[in-house]
């Protein structure tokens, strides 16, 4: 609804009042005239009704308006006088008996519900009211007859189309000479159209709050008189202000900076009808102190003499737009600085031909300040001629063309100078072209370079035929069609073919044969355009020899060609391979030397244990014999350890991977870790929570450690810290390129650290070397780090050291996670009441070592086994395809006859297709064992071993249990 349509409903409105009011005036004129005794109406008004609040739904208040009134009398009224006032009122009025009985409606009333008097006379009202609102209308209608009182409320009616309006219904008694109330009078204006006024009234001013506060804007009036402020939510919150009806000025003028209060009116101002339209000042929230930026614009409202009565307005925070302006001129003062920095002329000269912008330079240039060429027209600035010269690159320019072109400039005192000239046109939001920057360099240096440089590269590319003729290097270029383009001399004194020849076969001819898929490869990775370098095969020469040569091809990208420069690595090789041999019998020198010392320790204790247990035997003495045996045992046991280091160093030691958990296993060392590491020595381990399983062999792990904490322990010979830390771990691939052999993807780590005296970048370099040691001559074979090196190696790891001097060692291995679960406890420990065998349990031993042989044979016999024993495969085949029980057959994987263990299980199969196979082996040929990749119903168990470790590894298979 529009601001006149409101208006003039407000209008009508007023109208309905004041007939109304000429009503009750017409009713008490009527009283006064009639006698009492007849029962005409009479009556003394009382004072004017307040008019309430309009549409104030479901709200009644005395409307302080009575008339004094004789009995009721219906046949007076057919009076002439009042009937023609009721029925052309513009709205619906009725009257109602003391009671509240209904028995007069107007003909508005009749005509609005479609109705009749009969129909509407005493209670029939009700059939017109909404049944919803019913109850209330009743209720509060029983409370005016009950009191006395009037009231006013808004409920909605029926029009005779069946359709509810809302009205606004004021109902007043009339009263007699003595104050009772003989009848009531009862009115209904219509107030559809009023209401959705209102309604829209409010939604307009709740949409306007909305705007104002969306756009960050409060709304404020100062009333000059009382000076105070009344304002918007919004006005509050800017200024961090608690939320009131009125609010001093001062409250707000006590916020403003003391260097803007002169910008913000006074009292006497505001008085005056002085202040400005518009103003921005900083002020301190009074919530939190910071410092904002506040934009005010107001106007005054004046009375019909001019004098200022309000002053209105609007605020919003303009920091944000403060802070922008500041950057901005902070980016203007810095582009002003480094353009004017450079040696470069930088300008920008608009549509008009006017210089916008101009930096330093142009004072060189011009020979003129900056400030004298802004404003200018840039026809003005250049010579008539040069004008001309330029007008037409300057229009290409603002035609949305790059222009670049190059002129002689000389300097003031008339020496030489080259300039290079850009226009860049620059373009509007619009995409129209607004103008074009200029750039203009000194280029005088660059054209004496470019001179200089045509004269070097005349003379390199002399130097570059020199060095084509002269060098023994391959050089030449060739193409992606098999054939080379051309050659330098090199190719013909090497190999002996003369130029024609070399270009007239496709160059795989040069290559030798078993070189040719590398080769292939490799130019398939030049057609992809990819740099190849350091790729090696044999070229083969005109008199059949062959030389090595290491080749760099760079592909020519669009050409088909790559060219490709190769080096004879024939003698280096050579040389290699004898340097190699050098320290390779250096090595097995040391190695001698370190395996024969502590196998000479290792012999003694075992010599020397097993010639006491002899001498006591003779004696007849038993009582030291067992310590004897375990000195024997122990000093053997230490022996096996050293040849599992050789072994793992070759990376022939068998494994037996399993899913395994690292920290337990390692907590469970503890005991033993301490006991080696003495008690100068502090020992913390720090396991991970959640750690992941690891698939490796866990006593190669337990060695790996001990033989870590071994060596940290020597390294600390004055006592220190020892931190064994296990933990999750992921390398990327860029991690995975710094480590040699290692490969993206999640890891287990184990870490052992020390406060020792740490490794050189030599010797850590080295420290994985074979028979590299740092102890003395024939104390240490060299083999511990390799061995630890070799056992990440086969489990598809890795192992990394970070030390140096004074600082310490830290030796990580990284183990691949396993995905699966844990493996069971292992059964063997329930196996110890099963060694002995079940009656008929026959066992075939194949092993061409005689004393090996026996013993296991006297072993199984012991047990209560059937032994059959056989010396070589052959031997040994033939019993198994020979008829008769064999339910387990234990053979060594290295056997003489022609067949290895392996081979005669493979030939026995047909034969005996569920044949279970136990391999005893001091190393595993075959990498197949080594990865635990055994065939069902095959496993191995690795010299020496026990024969308690045998017994059980023999029953556990025949009984299905391993």
């Amino acid at each position: 609804m529009s601001a006149d349509e409101a208006a003039e409903l407000r209008q009508r409105n007023r109208a309905l009042a004041e007939e109304v009011e000429r009503l009750r005036a017409a009713l008490v004129a009527t009283g006064a005239a009639t006698d009492p005794v007849t029962g005409a109406l009479t009556g003394t008004p009382d004072a004017a009704a307040d008019e309430t609040a309009f549409g104030r739904a479901f709200w009644r208040a005395p409307a302080r308006i009575a008339a004094s009134l004789p009995d009721p009398d219906p046949a007076r009224l057919d009076d002439s006088e009042f009937r023609h006032l009721a029925d052309h009122l513009p709205i619906l009025c009725w009257l109602a008996r003391s009671d509240g009985y209904l028995f007069w409606y107007n003909r508005r009333w009749l005509d609005y519900c479609g109705t009749t008097q009969e129909a509407m006379a005493g209670w029939g009202w009700q059939t017109v009211h909404d049944p919803a609102e019913l109850p209330r209308v009743t209720a509060v209608w029983a409370a005016s007859i009950a009191t006395g009182e009037p009231f006013e409320m808004v409920f909605p009616l029926r029009g005779a189309d069946g359709v509810f309006r809302p009205f606004l219904t004021r109902i007043i008694p009339l009263r007699d000479a003595s104050g009772r109330v003989v009848r009531w009078f009862g009115v209904n204006a219509e107030i559809g159209a009023q209401a959705q006024a209102e309604a829209a009234l409010r939604g307009s001013e709740a949409r306007l709050r909305r705007a104002q506060e969306a756009g960050g804007v409060g709304v404020f009036s100062v009333d000059i008189a009382s000076d105070k402020v009344h304002a918007t939510p919004n006005f509050f919150r800017l200024y961090g202000l608690p939320e009131v009806d009125r609010l001093p000025v001062d409250a707000v003028t006590g916020l403003v900076s003391p260097e803007d209060l002169g910008l913000i009116a006074r009292q006497a101002d505001r008085a005056a009808g002085r202040a400005a339209r518009d103003v921005a000042y900083r002020i301190r929230r009074a919530d939190t102190g910071a410092e904002r930026w506040i934009a005010r614009r107001g106007e005054f409202e004046r009375d019909g003499e001019g004098r200022a009565v309000r002053f209105v307005g609007a605020v919003r925070d303009i920091t944000d737009h403060k802070e922008a302006e500041r950057r901005a001129e902070a980016n203007e003062r810095e582009l002003r600085l480094v353009t004017d920095a450079l040696p470069v002329l930088i300008a920008f000269i608009g549509r008009d031909y006017v210089y916008r912008f101009a930096n330093a330079a142009y004072e060189d240039w011009f020979f003129r300040p900056a400030s004298e060429i802004v404003g200018r027209d840039v026809r003005d600035l250049l010579t008539p001629a040069n004008a001309e010269v330029r007008r037409a690159s300057m229009a290409r320019a603002l035609a949305g063309e790059t222009v670049l072109f190059e002129t002689p400039w000389p300097h003031a005192d008339g020496r030489h100078r080259d300039a290079e000239i850009r226009y860049l046109p620059r373009r509007d939001a619009d995409g129209a072209v607004d103008g074009f920057h200029v750039f203009v360099q000194d280029i005088t240096d660059r054209k004496r370079v470019e001179a200089a440089l045509v004269s070097e590269v005349t003379q390199r590319t002399r130097e570059r035929d020199r060095l084509w003729e002269t060098t023994n290097d391959l050089m030449g270029t060739a193409g992606l069609d098999g054939f080379l383009k051309s050659v330098n001399p090199a190719w013909a004194r090497m190999l002996g073919w003369t130029e024609a020849e070399l270009l007239g076969r496709p160059f795989a001819h040069l290559i030798d044969p078993d070189d040719h898929a590398e080769a292939a490869a490799t130019v398939g990775r030049l057609a992809a355009g990819e740099t190849v370098t350091g790729f090696v095969d044999r070229i083969l020469t005109r008199d059949g020899d062959r030389r090595i040569v290491m080749w760099t091809a760079v592909p020519e990208p669009g050409a088909g060609l790559f060219y490709v420069v190769g080096r004879d690595l024939t003698e280096q090789r050579r040389a290699e391979e004898q340097l190699l041999q050098a320290q390779k019998m250096e090595a097995i020198g040391q190695l001698t030397g370190g395996i024969a010392h502590d196998f000479n320790n290792l012999l003694t204790g075992i010599i020397g244990s097993l010639d006491l247990m002899q001498t006591r035997i003779r004696q007849g003495r038993s009582d030291a014999v067992e310590r004897y045996a375990r000195a024997a045992t122990a000093s053997a046991n230490r022996a096996a350890a050293l040849t599992h280091r050789l072994l793992a160093f070759a990376r022939r030691q068998p494994l037996a991977p399993q899913p395994t958990a690292a920290n337990p296993l390692i907590t469970g060392m503890e005991d033993l870790l301490r006991r080696t590491l003495g008690e100068r020595v502090q020992l913390a381990l720090i396991t991970a929570p959640d750690l992941w399983l690891t698939l490796c062999d866990p006593h190669q792990l337990e060695n790996a450690v001990l033989n870590l904490a071994i060596n940290a322990r020597d390294a600390m010979p004055e006592g220190g810290r020892l931190v064994i830390e296990t933990g999750n771990t992921h390398l990327d691939a860029v991690d995975a390129r710094l480590q040699a052999g290692a490969k993206a993807g999640p890891y287990v780590s184990v870490s052992v650290s020390d406060t020792g005296t740490g490794m050189s970048p030599e010797v850590a370099a080295r420290a994985f070397d074979p028979f590299f040691t740092t102890k003395p001559l024939g104390q240490g074979t060299g083999l511990g780090l390799s061995m630890i090196y070799g056992f990440a190696q086969q489990s598809e790891g890795h192992v990394r050291i970070d030390s140096g001097l004074g600082r310490g060692t830290t030796v990580t291995l990284h183990l691949p996670r396993h995905h699966g679960l844990a493996s069971p406890e292992s059964a063997a420990s329930g196996l110890g009441a099963l060694h002995r065998a079940a009656r008929g349990d026959t066992v075939l031993v194949v092993e061409d070592e005689p004393v090996v042989r026996d013993l296991i044979v006297e072993v199984l016999t012991d047990l209560g086994y059937a032994a059959l024993q056989a010396a070589d495969a052959r031997a040994g085949l033939d019993r198994l395809r020979a008829p008769g029980r064999i339910d387990l057959l234990i053979s060594d994987v290295g056997l003489p006859g022609g067949l290895s263990g392996r081979e005669m299980v493979e030939a026995a199969r047909p034969h005996r297709p569920d044949l279970k196979v136990l391999f005893i082996t001091g190393y595993a040929e075959n990498a197949t064992f080594g990865t635990g990749a055994l065939e069902p119903g095959t496993r191995m168990i690795t010299k020496p071993f026990s024969v308690e470790a045998l017994a059980a590894r023999v029953r556990a298979m025949i009984a299905g249990l391993d």
